[in-house]
């Protein structure tokens, strides 16, 4: 069962603090099956690289955010750990995620990546440690063994929680069936012409939450004429109203932006509901398999080398 809360202090369990919100922002937060809180707005950091990555991170540090997703795949953790040391607030009020990367599946490598990470992210533990994806045609399909030893990174304090990234329905049954643990948190693409309902309902079935990647499918339906007439009609952006459609199906997102105006703009999705003729018009959209636009994760099996992770 998921409880949501508005705290925006503390992520590391503490339900003495539930009621609590950054004095910027109130985002809300969900409740994990192993207890710990997540926060449902988070500031994604794809293919924010370079010299202006830390400054970018640092931006929405000042904004407000507080739930920060990286991967060893981004190539920006050091960055990210640069802005956070930089920021001056305490480590324990931000929720950090990274990812494991694709090269790294096998169980002495996943061990050894995580430390990796945590010395570039300049802090003894993650929020959350995910599987980047479960790539069932490489590694002789043995993803239940990485799964195995994500369970270790909980028990040492490296990570407070794990869960997995781009994993269908099949992927998430065998963990279950294998290791019989189900994953806290599955993240996956996820947009109103990719609902991924399939995903949503196995996460719900097993207490787990689903976190949606590209969650505004990078712009492609901001100009729908509906869309724009109903963000009139609710005094909203249209990439608003998506947000907070994701918002209200019980979606944990991460808008990506380097753009201060678009990170407030992304905030601003807690102060208003979607009424029944907007949520129609978002749930109509659907596309189902053809409304996906990133690769299928029974196809992908990339082993992408990242030095260093």
């Amino acid at each position: 069962m998921r409880e949501e809360s508005s705290t925006n202090d503390a992520y590391k369990g503490d339900t003495t603090k539930r009621n609590t919100a950054h004095p910027l922002t109130s985002v809300p937060t969900l409740t994990m099956s192993d207890g710990h809180q997540i926060p449902q707005l988070g500031f994604g950091t794809y293919k924010i690289v370079g010299a202006g990555a830390q400054a970018a991170i640092e931006q929405a540090l000042e904004l407000g955010y507080r739930h920060i997703d990286t991967a060893q795949m981004y190539r920006n953790e050091a960055a990210v750990g640069s802005a956070i040391a930089a920021s001056g607030i305490p480590r324990e009020q931000i929720f950090l995620t990274t990812k494991l990367n694709n090269d790294r599946h096998d169980p002495d490598s996943a061990r050894r990546s995580l430390d990796g990470s945590l010395a570039r992210l300049q802090t003894d533990y993650v929020d959350l440690f995910l599987i980047h994806w479960p790539m069932p045609k490489a590694y002789e399909g043995h993803y239940p063994d990485t799964w195995r030893v994500m369970q270790e990174f909980v028990a040492d304090g490296r990570a407070r929680s794990v869960g997995v990234s781009n994993f269908e329905v099949a992927h998430l049954q065998r963990l279950l069936d294998e290791v019989g643990v189900a994953p806290t948190v599955n993240q996956v693409e996820a947009h109103p012409l990719f609902p991924n309902d399939a995903i949503h309902t196995w996460m719900s079935n097993h207490g787990g939450i689903v976190e949606a990647w590209k969650p505004i499918v990078r712009g492609e339906i901001l100009h729908d004429p509906q869309l724009v007439a109903a963000a009139e009609r609710l005094e909203h952006t249209p990439a608003q109203l998506i947000l907070r459609w994701h918002i209200e199906r019980g979606d944990v997102v991460f808008p990506k932006s380097t753009h201060p105006e678009r990170m407030r703009e992304n905030m601003g999705i807690f102060d208003f509901s979607l009424d029944d003729d907007a949520r129609t018009l978002l749930n109509s959209m659907d596309r189902g398999e053809a409304g996906r636009t990133g690769a299928h994760p029974d196809e992908f099996n990339d082993v992408i080398y990242v030095q260093g992770a």
